[in-house]
């Protein structure tokens, strides 16, 4: 595993929370009204023919109504409609309180598994473990005391929505850094792994794509509404305002004083993480037009090298040792990439708690979803290997390619059963394939006729994984709980079938 992974990103909590201005719902012309005993609601809003439909888990929301500037509360106790010209203090103060206790759990077990896991020199995932240890836990609680269960899931849910808000940006770090892992790999070889990224890609959508329609006409079984999941809030101005702050009072004072935090990589933290920030958010709100070829993990990762860039020059020490501060991989010298990538343990965590959500689903679409992940995955790293070697590119690059199509957090644990991976390299091509996916999955699903939402859900995120997953739900939401459930499992398979040391082996004697 690599350094990085036993930081804690604690520091960075506070201004990464979800603004309290913010609720679940959509400004309408008339605040919504509801029964404090409703569990589901309809907003009124109209957009052509569409609705939305929003899930409610509390008695109190705030409501906009954009003719009076106020917040409309329903009161658990009364269902008439309380006026207040701001925000209860008290409970935003809560909320925030509730945040940082669940994603802090989160994080200390992920950090307490690693510390354990490289004591006793185990080479599996930790963070895998753990997942199969809180989903079969939540099982249990299931299963005897459901409350409990139902407890526990709603006890974690705001840090399973603030992981959900930022997760593009976790994956940031390897697009930044890209030009210090490419630096040493030659032009041929650069062309070959572009091959590969493009080509398997679109070899490993058809492949689970193909699999879920034969099953699903196999097994003919008939489709049940999803579990409704909840979206985090979308960003406010005050989050733009205060990581613009930040950036320019940190970026003046690593300008001015080097080292006045004691290192350059911990002086230029801030800035750099601000400058990162800044542009996702940036990013997230461009029309979606822009965003089909300006990604905002694109937009995100630009902004930091022209951060770099910028201090770089003025400082007139260069952009590759700027790049250096972002990522050092040193537990006790952290920089802005190793805070963001500190969070990728508690992303596989929180697998546990989606896959339990959709559990009903998993198990009535066991058949689609297993034979087409399995066979997926599979196809994935043995044809990553065969075209490797039969392309002539180098075995170590080769190695460095094989879980292309597995979210980062789990693709550095493969790479790690191997000798000789740039794990940066890994990082970068997995994001890359996942921005690939995020803006080619809709049309190649068309062109390749894939109707069902299962095929269409199950295809885009065993090939593309997360970012595939997001772009694919944002304009089909009954195909997410599948891509949700695909993102998870594909990368699950791929690592526990890669700890096999038969199976490493085989992907050793085909690359060669």
């Amino acid at each position: 595993m690599p350094a990085t992974s036993s930081i804690s990103p604690f520091s960075t909590l506070s201004l990464l929370l979800p603004n309290r201005h913010h609720s679940l719902f959509t400004p309408c012309q008339k605040p919504t009204k509801f029964s404090s005993k409703s569990l589901l609601a309809s907003s009124s809003c109209r957009n052509g023919s569409k609705s939305r439909s929003t899930l409610i888990l509390g008695a109190k929301f705030p409501l906009v109504d954009p003719k009076k500037k106020t917040f409309v509360v329903k009161s658990s106790g009364s269902e008439g409609g309380l006026t207040s010209a701001s925000p209860n203090p008290q409970s935003a103060a809560l909320k925030l309180l509730h945040l940082a206790v669940s994603l802090g759990i989160i994080l200390a077990v992920d950090k307490l598994l690693k510390q354990a896991f490289v004591a006793a020199a185990i080479k599996f995932p930790s963070a895998l473990f753990g997942m199969f240890c809180i989903f079969t836990i939540l099982i249990a609680l299931d299963s005897t005391v459901p409350a409990a269960a139902a407890g526990v899931v709603s006890f974690f849910q705001p840090a399973l929505l603030f992981i959900q808000r930022w997760l593009p940006l976790f994956y940031v770090p390897s697009l930044v850094v890209l030009p210090l892992a490419v630096k040493d790999i030659p032009a041929a070889s650069g062309l070959k792994i572009i091959y590969i990224i493009a080509g398997g890609w679109l070899a490993s959508l058809s492949v689970a794509g193909f699999t879920a329609i034969a099953v699903r006409k196999l097994v003919n079984t008939e489709m049940i509404p999803a579990e409704p999941m909840l979206k985090p809030s979308p960003f406010s101005p005050f989050e733009l305002w205060a990581w613009s702050g930040v950036f320019l009072v940190s970026f003046v004072s690593a300008f001015l004083y080097p080292t006045i935090l004691g290192t350059n990589a911990r002086t230029c933290l801030p800035f750099l993480l601000a400058s990162t920030v800044l542009g996702y958010i940036f990013g997230s709100g461009l029309p979606s037009g822009v965003k089909k070829v300006f990604h905002p993990i694109i937009c995100c990762s630009l902004s930091a090298d022209l951060a770099a860039y910028a201090y770089g020059y003025l400082s007139k020490s260069g952009l590759n040792p700027v790049l250096g501060y972002y990522l050092t991989k040193v537990s006790s010298n952290p920089g802005a990439g190793d805070i963001l990538m500190g969070f990728l343990g508690s992303v596989i965590l929180s697998f546990a708690f989606s896959m339990f959500q959709q559990r009903k689903l998993v198990k009535r679409h066991a058949a689609e979803i297993l034979s087409s992940v399995i066979l997926s995955t599979l196809f994935s790293l043995y044809s990553t290997a065969f075209i490797g070697r039969l392309i002539g590119l180098e075995p170590s690059l080769t190695l460095s390619v094989l879980p292309r199509c597995i979210t980062v957090a789990l693709a550095l644990s493969i790479v790690s059963f191997f000798e000789g991976a740039n794990t940066s390299l890994t990082a970068a091509v997995v994001v890359v394939t996942g921005l690939v996916g995020a803006n080619f999955a809709q049309t190649v699903l068309d062109k390749l006729g894939f109707r069902d939402p299962i095929a269409r859900g199950i295809a885009t995120a065993s090939s593309a994984h997360g970012l595939g997953t997001a772009a694919l739900s944002a304009k089909e939401p009954e195909a997410l709980p599948f891509c949700a459930i695909a993102y998870a499992l594909t990368g699950i398979f791929g690592s526990v079938i890669c700890s096999v040391p038969a199976v490493r082996q085989s992907l050793l004697a085909i690359i060669g």
